[in-house]
């Protein structure tokens, strides 16, 4: 029997229904498969450089900072043996035939995309496995298929794992994983916060609705590993998983599409409002003298989950009509601001995210200005405060950038679109997540 009475129908990112009836738990990252695959492969995938590595040991320039090692340079052909050097990669990386190990060259060889296998992820405790697996294989592969001497070595060391452990990244490494090192996080359970909007972007390709889904199951699987969705906090953050990441009941694509000729961000909240009152989600408490009204709800996760959706909507809305991401940030902190006006009621995330706008809107494009909004993830410690819904706003609003960002997602997050392009779960998580919620409703 199911936990919760919660009962959902998903719709995909074109408005089609496409699984019915689906019980809340179902779409739980500790139940649904597919959700599971996306973080697997979230740990276990990264990216090598051949190209880089090749022009950092022909020119000694390695390690970043403008670092120059001369006479002890090494001109190899890595791009032109990319595939025996991918061959020989997974064969050190492979533990049995048949454990998921794949590497496969790209690019004509410029990059290598390598999946180590579950196996030496159980082996060990921390997500990083995946990076110094493959780092490892690929120095070790290097130094034995051109016999590179003993006091070369440590030059292919440096070019394959950068300053690492001089620094406490691997700053100017050629293997790139979409995961930050532990030491970036700020605190247990960011590591799949740390993903910064940009990165789901190029992703998804820039599709919107499968970006907002992407960016919601990263950031209610990091609710989960910090301890946020325990006991009774577990059905909010599933409800807001499902309405406002994998478009329940069709809420978030009517709302837009309602909206998207003429509407505002006003017009989104009294679209959210109507539908609110007519769920039964929320009902007037009291008329004042003025005949304003003020509402209650017998159900606060449900309004949250309604309001994280609309959050969405108006970013959608506001920024899809502008092209331009910089409207992120003014667009939830006064999507919020309206809507607790407009009902009485606390806002997304119970007024964090208004609360995280403010800030966002300082530090991503005003006096300060440090980045545009692509560049922000559930990890910077302007945006942490809000958990689960905040970012697959800003995800959104950036997918629907028409090319004003400075750190645009092509130049930030290309290689991480090479590197999950083929991979159909991250370009199309929605379908995948209802795929396997269906599955789950025949068990539950």
């Amino acid at each position: 029997m199911p936990k919760y009475e919660d009962v959902v129908d998903l719709y995909d990112d074109r408005g089609k229904r496409i699984a019915k009836d689906i019980p809340l738990e179902a779409i739980s990252p500790l139940r649904n498969n597919a959700i599971k695959k996306i973080v697997s492969l979230t740990k276990r995938t990264c990216a090598v450089s051949l190209a880089g590595i090749e022009k950092s040991l022909k020119t000694g320039s390695m390690t970043g900072g403008g670092v120059i090692i001369q006479g002890k340079e090494i001109d190899i052909p890595l791009v032109e043996n990319a595939d025996k050097i991918a061959e020989a990669v997974k064969e050190a990386i492979q533990v049995y035939e048949g454990d998921g190990t794949t590497v496969t060259v790209k690019t004509g060889g410029k990059n290598l995309v390598a999946v180590v296998p579950e196996v030496r992820m159980d082996a060990g405790v921390e997500y990083t496995t995946g990076f110094t697996t493959v780092a490892a294989a690929t120095t070790e592969t290097i130094i034995d298929m051109f016999d590179i001497p003993m006091y070369k070595a440590n030059m292919v060391k440096a070019a394959v794992w950068g300053r690492y452990p001089q620094t406490i990244t691997f700053q100017g490494a050629n293997v790139k994983s979409i995961l930050e090192v532990p030491q970036n996080n700020e605190g247990a359970g960011f590591a799949l916060r740390n993903i910064m909007a940009n990165h789901v972007v190029a992703l998804v390709d820039r599709n919107a609705m499968q970006g907002t889904a992407l960016s919601a199951i990263y950031e209610q699987c990091g609710s989960y590993e910090m301890g946020d969705l325990i006991g009774n906090f577990e059905r909010g953050g599933l409800l807001s998983l499902a309405y406002q990441g994998l478009n329940a009941n069709n809420m978030l694509y009517s709302i837009v599409k309602k909206n998207g000729k003429t509407g505002t961000v006003g017009s989104v909240i009294e679209s959210l409002m109507e539908r609110a009152i007519d769920d039964g989600v929320i009902r007037v408490k009291e008329t004042l003298p003025s005949g304003y009204k003020v509402y209650t709800t017998d159900d606060l996760p449900k309004w949250n989950a309604y309001a994280a959706t609309g959050m969405v909507a108006a970013i959608m809305v506001n920024v899809g009509a502008a092209r331009a991401a910089q409207g992120v940030p003014g667009t939830i902190l006064y999507y919020n601001d309206l809507l607790e006006h407009e009902s009485g009621l606390p806002g997304a995330d119970f007024g964090r995210s208004e609360g995280v706008g403010v800030g966002m809107s300082f530090f991503s494009h005003s006096i300060y200005g440090g980045g545009g909004p692509g560049l922000f993830h559930g990890n910077h410690v302007v945006t942490r405060h809000a958990k689960g819904v905040l970012i697959p706003a800003v995800t959104a609003g950036n997918c629907l950038d028409g090319g004003t960002q400075t750190f645009s997602a092509e130049a930030t997050s290309g290689l991480f679109k090479e590197v999950f392009g083929d991979m159909a779960e991250f370009r199309q998580p929605m379908q995948y997540v209802a795929a396997e919620a269906k599955k789950m409703k025949k068990k539950l």
